[in-house]
């Protein structure tokens, strides 16, 4: 594909889509049925824009093959072979499919299947050569070049909330995928992009996939919306690549440094109805004399409880490789190259940019006046999906938030699932040096307890309020028990904060 020339896309037309989607699903060109052809090895490939073993594993004839080749790996496929498999003077007539080289036909958009989370086979759409994109970089340099799914779009879609709401607003929707997953639970869908091109692909991907249609509106950020709608849930995988100038409409926000994030994240809560969540993807840079979880705390719009987690850090110029060779500036004139990561380096310097981290950002409408903002590092892996553990983590804030000391140790508690508890210490020690509970599920977190803290959580069945644990504790280690329930509620509270311990009732 020519970097400056993108191609036309078909039409959304949804009696033809949806005569494309049933030959499609009939040929079992799904995730499974991919899977299935190709082999781990060479799916795993397909992921990261390697299509060499995808090519290998499809030189027959079959019509799985012959979709493969035509839609993932974009190579001309004989009409006659076309034809057996999908309806090909519709796909012709609506634009998917175009005709090349006498007697073959070549897709225009590359057709990806994807499956959802309750096992929905669905197919998302982008440009040609950009399914994935990231460190192989991607097949256009075109502004108006829209990405399919990759890592962080399943992140975000892993970690959205998943509860029935009656409106949802995906900002900067791309090839729909976030869209596509809201449209299962959301009476209403409104979907925005600055870039036209990323609206017609998001209806496509919705048409393919048999979902219902969403309200598209062209425009940045909060732009395109009146002035008194608000959302449930909010949602974005936003052009957040902190970078010198905006090249890529679907990365390059355009605004200087973070600016584009924070000005997302405090416009939402306005936009949020009370209950409702908004949750992002963003990079935040790490300033020289800041506290980078300040500059976060600062973000928070009024109103909002918010959970910020750093999932990794990347110094500048391990930064600024990863989105030069994106764009595909590594395979560019070593010049050109040259200038384009000195540019990169002279911008962070002006800002005194030391590093850039990467997370998500979920909020939280209450209107309380006591607002819970945690700010968090957490590079280690998690359980996807977590949406179940955002929902949970709000709901427990709440709890806390409702509860002081006396009504906590009035309180029942369960332990959570799998939680298991490990003694540290040297073998053949009497006592454990320390005690550590860990989570096997969800945020995978753990956390150092002493005795009474462990033997606290192990007591937790719903059954006994705290108070009434504690004083069984204290009996039985001959302490004290009035000192024992004053000391204890801060460790409970980190407990219950933690997902360690789950309110019963």
């Amino acid at each position: 594909m020519s970097n400056a020339t993108l191609s036309p896309l078909p039409s959304v037309d949804r009696d033809v889509a949806g005569r494309l989607r049933d030959a499609l699903l009939g040929a079992s060109f799904t995730a499974d049925g991919l899977l299935d052809l190709l082999g781990a090895p060479a799916y795993a490939a397909l992921a990261r824009s390697e299509t060499v073993p995808a090519l290998r594993a499809t030189r027959g004839d079959t019509p799985l093959e012959t979709l493969v080749r035509l839609f993932l790996l974009q190579q001309p496929v004989p009409r006659a072979r076309v034809a057996d498999v999908l309806p090909v003077d519709a796909c012709l007539g609506s634009g998917w499919l175009v005709g090349v080289f006498g007697d073959e036909v070549a897709a225009t958009v590359d057709v990806r299947p994807y499956g959802g989370a309750d096992g929905e086979d669905w197919f998302i759409v982008s440009d040609l050569g950009c399914a994935v994109g990231g460190a192989g970089g991607i097949g256009s340099r075109n502004e108006e070049v829209v990405l399919g799914v990759g890592g962080a779009s399943t992140t975000l879609a892993g970690i959205t909330v998943r509860t029935p709401v009656a409106a949802a607003l995906d900002l900067g929707t791309g090839s729909g995928i976030q869209a596509l997953h809201a449209a299962q639970h959301a009476t209403r869908v409104t979907a925005t992009d600055l870039n036209p091109r990323a609206l017609h692909i998001t209806a496509l991907t919705l048409a393919l996939s048999g979902a219902p249609e969403a309200d598209l509106r062209q425009g940045s950020l909060f732009e395109p919306l009146r002035q008194d709608e608000t959302f449930d849930l909010i949602v974005s995988n936003p052009p957040f690549v902190i970078s010198p100038g905006a090249r890529l409409t679907y990365r390059d926000g355009g605004m200087g440094g973070d600016d584009l994030c924070r000005s997302l994240v405090q416009g939402a809560g306005e936009r949020l109805n009370p209950g409702g969540f908004a949750q992002f993807l963003a990079n935040w840079q790490h300033v020289e004399g800041e506290d980078w979880q300040d500059r976060l705390r600062s973000w928070v719009p009024r109103g909002c409880d918010a959970w910020i987690v750093q999932r990794e850090v990347q110094d500048v110029t391990q930064y600024a490789e990863l989105w030069l060779r994106d764009a595909g500036d590594h395979r560019s004139d070593p010049a050109e190259y040259q200038a384009r990561y000195d540019a990169w380096l002279e911008e962070f310097e002006a800002r005194k940019v030391r590093a850039v981290g990467f997370g998500w950002i979920t909020l939280r409408r209450t209107d309380s006046d006591e607002p819970s903002i945690t700010v968090e590092e957490w590079p280690h892996p998690v359980e996807q999906p977590l949406g179940d553990t955002v929902r949970e983590h709000f709901r427990r804030l709440d709890h806390l938030r409702e509860h002081d000391d006396a009504a906590l140790l009035a309180a029942h508690y369960r332990l959570a699932a799998e939680v298991v508890q490990e003694q540290v210490g040297l073998p053949g020690a009497e006592d454990p040096e320390h005690v550590v509970l860990r989570q096997n599920r969800g945020m995978r977190r753990a956390t150092k307890v002493d005795t009474i803290g462990a033997g606290f959580a192990g007591v937790c069945d719903g059954t006994l309020s705290a108070g009434r644990i504690l004083d069984a504790i204290a009996q039985l280690m001959g302490e004290d028990p009035v000192l024992l329930r004053d000391r204890t509620p801060a460790q409970i509270r980190l407990l219950v904060e933690q997902g360690f311990l789950e309110p019963a009732q």
